[in-house]
């Protein structure tokens, strides 16, 4: 970028010009969103274009005061809208990477408030509070991990911080879960721009009123993004075009003689600074930051900013201030007060893990593109970074700030970021901020627990398997009346007034039809049944442990768990332990059964068992489950990986198959899970000494299928014995890495069809036959072509009034849509879907 380009930008031209001229993208809206916003384009399956904010501090270096300015008056408006009583009680959450220094200094105007920023940076030690999805990402996107769990636990105004309210998609994902667990009466949502769509502009108020909160919505400035026809494969087009120009390294060069430069020789100097950062203060707000510690903060800052100064070279005019992905608000305060205590120029931006096209012209946003790998080890692997417009513009020096936890050799390597900038700019200058770390909470004294938990419950007892082949550790709630029709739970659960695991749904009674079809489809399938099986225990007695101990999930993965136990009994002469255990989406999985098991078997020998995937939402809660176990009591060794008979998600590693078939324990409820309901936890019920819940429906003994299902397969083990060999020794030389392909189908789904949330999605045949018997279906989507394998599930779809739509590239057999907006009049009076 030269001066006369940058002169030129400064002249007027709109920073999304370029955009806007070769796809026909108009933003529409306030008179100052222009300002605010430029455009920039990226490779990106939903959206070409992106938004890129001038005032944020992350792609666009700008004025400190600019960017803390427009936070405090963020925060300033917010407290108007609450009242000063309400303002005391608020509590600030804000989104990473993106929005954790806007949302710290909306803090700062508020109050100052407590603040916490979402982390994509698990933390050892530290339990999790919470988590949610972002709808591109195919893990946990965004983790809670506040050293004081109490921070969200109050019913004070949550206030959600983001750079922009595009879809909301987010937002509601975010208030959705928090409210499931910390259930309070008022939200108030920030962002620097509104840019929703007219269909998205009432889904917050609709939302609101589902709930029972008020969420209001605090932006600068507000508008909508208008795409022309096409608009998504002409920006991929074009991405593709450019990215060819610029993809190869170019050798050194002056400054600016590319959007993209590519490596050069290092040139400038590199050097550090010691900022003698306050003991005990925070570097940002990933563990919460207090008003106690802004304080400390606050006195600290003038000292560092002077130290700052003492060590750039004499006469430095132009001053970039580099912040380091999530770390955006320590930078950000050293950044203006350097600004207001020096004459030079002083800018800040961050490093940001996301890639955007770079184009050197005054009206495209991003004008030029550093990139250099990851230096703070990242959970999701190695990968590329990037630094957006600081080559070429100008900078006499750079300070770069970043965490201890990111001063490893990657950042000092000759590709390094240091390195990176120093071939571009004369002086670089490193400041380290401690990474803050909790201390580890002390477990519990043992006289806070009863000093004995129960033995684990047996058939005939409890279920009506045999007493060898499972013990249940869970408690007797058979006497509770717990179930509730269909529809007022789906309602329930929808509003947030009530979590899935609270009650239960009234147990489907299958017709002769179905049971002919379930004894049809058990037939058909055993022998492949059986082949799964024998797979998936192979492989769990070559790789995890000779002599493991099955513990499967309730109760989808017991009937799995029975057969695995059957074939190393039949294969090998094993006789293992099994147990089965309660896991809650949301809520993690029963801790007093992880410590009853701890208490008589090595955490090592585990192995947690379900029947299939779905988009692998239970395999992400018990590993993040397993994580805050190993804070809370100090225990360790258990393994998170799952062993299912099937893994059509692609979320595991220890399978049988990822085909996406027909399991006929999926086609039942109790009646083929050893007459047991699905688990319970609800806090009148079960105490925190107690194992979680479930029912044992005696009085369905007459329609019991469990022993049915579970004779059909084993009976198949010597006719598969041979093929199972081969498929085990060909599954354990195979790569086996997880591509959570299914998660990345789901998020499509959920947005081509409008739904707007991850969890209504339900995919794979197992799943989608949960939905027919226990939610309210509102559409089946079927692989074009699929066959027996769906005569179930057409047979319910009929019975229930539930359109059944053909779909091409569908990786699973089926996929069952939960009803996107329930409400009691969004089925008749049989409790039938019907179509929105």
């Amino acid at each position: 970028m030269t001066e006369r380009a940058r002169a030129e930008g400064r002249a007027g031209v709109w920073s999304g010009s370029w955009v806007a001229e070769r796809l026909g993208v108009e933003l529409a809206g306030d008179d100052t969103l222009t300002g605010l916003l430029g455009l920039a384009l990226r490779r990106n399956p939903k959206r070409a274009h992106l938004l890129v904010s001038n005032v944020l501090g992350k792609h666009v270096p700008q004025s400190p005061s600019v960017v803390y300015g427009h936070g405090v008056a963020l925060g300033r408006r917010v407290r108007e809208l609450l009242g000063a009583e309400a303002a005391e009680r608020a509590v600030v959450l804000g989104y990473a990477e993106t929005a954790t220094g806007l949302g710290h200094s909306v803090a700062d105007g508020l109050g100052p408030a407590p603040y916490l920023h979402s982390t994509r940076r698990p933390v050892t030690g530290v339990a999790r509070a919470g988590g949610f999805e972002e709808s591109h990402s195919h893990a946990t996107s965004h983790l809670l991990l506040p050293e004081d769990p109490a921070l969200l636990a109050g019913d004070g105004p949550l206030v959600l911080v983001d750079d922009e309210f595009s879809t909301g998609n987010t937002v509601l994902n975010t208030v959705r879960a928090l409210h499931e667990r910390y259930p309070r009466k008022r939200y108030v949502v920030v962002a620097l721009v509104d840019m929703r769509s007219p269909a998205d502009a009432g889904r917050l108020e609709e939302f609101a009123r589902d709930i029972g909160a008020r969420v209001d919505l605090v932006t600068a400035a507000s508008g909508t993004v208008r795409l022309p026809e096409g608009v998504l494969e002409k920006g991929q087009d074009l991405v593709a075009r450019y990215e060819t120009r610029t993809a190869e390294p170019a050798p050194a060069r002056p400054s600016g003689s590319a959007a993209d430069p590519g490596p050069a020789r290092p040139s400038g100097s590199v050097g550090r600074v010691d900022l003698r950062w306050p003991g005990g203060v925070p570097d940002g707000g990933r563990h919460g930051f207090t008003a106690a510690q802004r304080d400390r903060l606050e006195s600290a800052l003038p000292g560092m900013a002077e130290r700052i100064a003492e060590a750039l070279p004499t006469g430095v005019r132009r001053v970039l201030v580099l912040g380091f992905e999530e770390l955006m608000y320590a930078p950000l305060r050293l950044a203006h007060t350097l600004e207001q205590t020096t004459d030079a120029d002083v800018r800040y931006s961050t490093t940001t893990r996301s890639p955007v096209l770079a184009v050197d012209d005054p009206g495209y946003a991003i004008r030029t593109r550093l990139v250099f790998p990851a230096h703070d080890d990242p959970a999701d692997g190695p990968g590329e970074r990037y630094a957006y417009n600081v080559a070429g513009a100008g900078f006499d020096a750079v300070v770069a700030v970043v965490d201890s936890a990111a001063d490893t050799s990657a950042l000092h390597a000759p590709d390094g970021l240091l390195a990176r900038l120093a071939a571009h700019v004369p002086h670089v200058l490193l400041a380290v901020v401690p990474s803050y770390v909790p201390e580890a909470p002390q477990a519990p004294h043992a006289s806070e627990r009863p000093t004995m938990l129960p033995e684990p419950l047996r058939g005939p007892d409890f279920s009506s398997y045999a007493p060898d082949e499972v013990g249940w550790l869970l408690q007797d709630l058979s006497d509770v009346t717990l179930e509730a029709p269909t529809e007022e739970r789906e309602e329930a659960i929808q509003s947030g007034g009530a979590h899935y695991a609270e009650s239960l749904p009234v147990e489907y009674q299958p017709s002769e039809q179905y049971q002919e079809l379930f004894h049809a489809a058990l037939a058909t399938s055993a022998t492949r049944l059986a082949r799964a099986v024998g797979a998936v225990t192979e492989i769990v007695l070559a790789e995890r442990s000779p002599r493991p101990v099955l513990v499967s999930l309730a109760r989808a993965g017991t009937p799995v768990g029975v057969l695995m136990r059957r074939w190393a009994q039949f294969r090998h002469g094993l006789d293992l332990p099994h147990y089965a255990v309660s896991i809650v989406r949301g809520r993690g999985i029963d801790a007093n059964a992880l410590r009853w098991l701890a208490g008589r078997h090595d955490p090592a020998d585990v192995v947690f068992v379900d029947g299939w995937t779905g988009k692998g939402a239970i395999t992400r809660e018990l590993a993040a489950a397993l994580s805050d176990f190993e804070v809370s009591d100090g225990v360790t060794g258990f393994d998170p990986e799952i062993a299912v008979l099937a893994d059509p998600g692609s979320c595991v590693r220890t399978y049988g198959t990822r085909d996406d078939f027909l399991i006929p324990s999926a086609c039942l409820n109790s009646t083929v899970s050893g007459l047991i309901s699905r688990t319970v936890l609800r806090a009148d019920l079960v105490g925190p000494h107690d194992f979680h819940g479930a029912k044992f429906y005696r009085e369905l003994a007459g329609a019991d299928l469990s022993p049915d299902f579970l004779d059909a397969v084993s009976a198949r083990f010597p006719d598969v014995a041979d093929t199972v060999d081969a498929q085990a020794k060909e599954l354990l030389s195979a790569d086996r890495t997880p591509t959570w392909e299914g998660w990345a189908a789901v998020e499509r789904i959920s947005e081509e069809y409008g739904i707007h949330d991850v969890n209504l999605v339900k995919p794979g045949v197992g799943e989608t036959t949960r939905v027919m018997l226990r939610r309210v279906p509102w559409k089946v989507l079927a692989r074009a072509g699929a066959g027996a394998d769906l005569d179930h599930v057409r047979l319910l779809a009929e019975q229930r009034g539930v359109p059944v739509e053909e779909v091409d590239d569908l990786p699973y057999t089926c996929v069952g849509l939960i009803h996107p907006k329930y409400t009691r009049g969004a089925t008749g009076a049989d409790g039938k879907a019907v179509a929105l």
